[in-house]
């Protein structure tokens, strides 16, 4: 899974209640929107927002055109 806030339809609306800015929060650097996950990662930050341990991902990817 890979992550691009920089083409989220929800950026700056939801990123302080996203998953990835819990979890990336003064870790990277300002310039950088793109996180990557592989599946693993993905489930278990999935199994951790359904248990409530951490926001959910808040991405919402655009329609694609064609």
């Amino acid at each position: 899974m890979m992550i691009d806030c920089d083409s989220c339809e929800m950026r700056g609306k939801s990123c302080g209640d996203c998953v990835v800015s819990f979890l990336t929060i003064e870790v990277r650097p300002s310039d950088r929107a793109r996180v990557e996950f592989d599946d693993d990662e993905a489930s278990a930050v999935a199994a951790l927002a359904e248990g409530g341990l951490v926001p959910p991902l808040r991405l919402v990817r655009p329609p694609r055109a064609g």
